[in-house]
């Protein structure tokens, strides 16, 4: 078991106002959620269960909410702590 000393002597110590792990597991699983949402979104359109214009806007829409997480995970990590 290493101790905080350790682990900071061989350059993992955690950098972030949030903890970087957590911070990047939630912007996985809000990003994939998103690219799942659009794909569905597509597939709906492609096949005239919805319209084009509810496409774009649930396209748009994901992109604006995945783009959000994927900046926050990179501000936490650079302006953290």
């Amino acid at each position: 078991m290493a101790d905080e000393g350790s682990t900071s002597a061989r350059g993992h110590e955690h950098r972030g106002y949030m903890n970087p792990s957590v911070v990047k597991g939630f912007a996985f699983v809000v990003i994939t959620l998103c690219l799942v949402t659009s794909v569905v979104a597509c597939i709906l359109a492609i096949w005239q269960f919805a319209d084009t214009d509810v496409l774009w806007r649930t396209v748009a829409t994901c992109c604006v909410v995945a783009g959000g997480a994927a900046i926050f995970a990179v501000v936490n990590r650079v302006f953290g702590d």
